[in-house]
């Protein structure tokens, strides 16, 4: 039998947990017999069983000689908030295991798979691998790097400008671009913008999705607290205000403004070192917070400073199928240099999202 189409539910059951996995992966499982899916699971949150425990409970029974466990990742091998599963695995009896993706630690990966072998189970590796990878970059890019994984967000036309000509729609990316962004900032841990970006366009930064609306951390990144005192702006005064965190120098910091802060409900990082040290110190303190990955959506001298200090990991870039006209609209990326790393294409409507690792 082909294993690709069971892979392939287990992807979707995987995809279910979209951003809610955190700091753990998302995974999936599914168990055929005969050919054909008898349970299915998947790793809801971190701290609740893993997809293959899940499927194994969902089964409900002893499976049969000719049952195989399809899982995208790599069975763990070792006893975190809930035991190895591949002594569940083998205990359960189940003879062969198909793997998408390999464990992207180094200090673990291949060791599931060499135990269940050990064990006389039969291990086939590499199935819906890239797919299986690519649902988890957040995941195993904290895990090699621990650090959080710094994705840039832009959308831009074809001479990659960022705002439209006067008299066109406010808009460079149609519908359907705008409702994929709503998808990866249900994704990422953490969004971030410039203190310019708050003043100028008052964001919400919430993922507004057809099942409700999600809110992870908002960064304001704010060196010297412009934004104390000003009223007005939805990531102060809304819902959620207590998940935005003002980002600013230590070194430029009232008293007072502090003071606002807490009485709006709002956090605030004062950071150390100078203008120079900023970016760097942020995403060091994001690491320490065990903050696993951020989003920021940039305007121009944001998403310039992030690419000329060599800080973005991954790029999301929305292309619309336009030439803006406006000479006064910035380009976000003039003096960049660099590619990406097997990128992925994907088309909404008429616009393009070019997503990949940057070199």
């Amino acid at each position: 039998m082909s294993h690709e189409p069971p892979m392939r539910r287990a992807l979707e059951l995987a995809r279910q947990a979209w951003g809610r996995t955190h700091p753990n992966p998302m995974v999936g499982a599914v168990i055929t017999e005969d050919g054909v899916i008898v349970a299915e699971g998947f790793h809801a949150k971190a701290g609740e069983p893993h997809a293959e425990v899940m499927a194994l409970r969902h089964l409900g029974r002893r499976p049969k000689p000719d049952a195989i466990l399809h899982v995208t990742l790599e069975p763990c091998c070792t006893h975190g908030r809930t035991p190895p599963c591949v002594d569940a695995i083998i205990e359960a009896g189940i003879r062969t295991v198909v793997v998408g993706a390999t464990d992207p630690n180094p200090a673990h990966a291949g060791h599931g798979l060499a135990l269940l072998r050990s064990k006389g189970v039969a291990v086939v590796e590499g199935v819906l691998a890239a797919d299986c990878a690519d649902l988890n970059l957040i995941f195993n890019h904290w895990i090699v790097a621990q650090r959080p994984l710094i994705a840039l967000k832009v959308a831009s036309s074809l001479d990659g400008r960022l705002v439209p000509a006067e008299g066109m729609s406010p808009w460079i990316t149609g519908e359907a671009a705008r409702a994929n962004v709503q998808e990866w900032r249900a994704l990422f841990p953490a969004i971030a913008v410039s203190v310019d970006t708050l003043l100028k366009d008052n964001p919400r930064l919430t993922a507004r999705l057809p099942s409700g609306e999600r809110c992870g951390i908002r960064f304001v990144l704010d060196r010297h607290f412009r934004s104390a005192g000003k009223t007005g702006f939805n990531l102060f005064s809304d819902a959620y205000n207590d998940r935005t965190i003002v980002v600013g120098l230590q070194s430029a910091v009232r008293t007072a403004d502090l003071r606002w802060y807490e009485a709006e409900g709002l956090s605030y990082w004062c950071l150390p070192g100078g203008p120079e040290d900023f970016l760097a110190n942020w995403i060091a303190r994001c690491a320490l917070e065990q903050i696993t990955g951020v989003m920021v959506e940039a305007g121009p001298r944001l998403a310039a400073g992030l690419l000329e200090e060599g800080r973005v990991d991954y790029l999301l870039a929305y292309v619309a199928p336009m030439f803006t006209g406006n000479p006064d609209s910035p380009v976000w990326a003039s003096s960049a240099v660099g590619q990406l790393v097997d990128p992925r294409v994907q088309v909404f409507g008429q616009d393009a999202l070019y997503r990949g690792y940057l070199a």
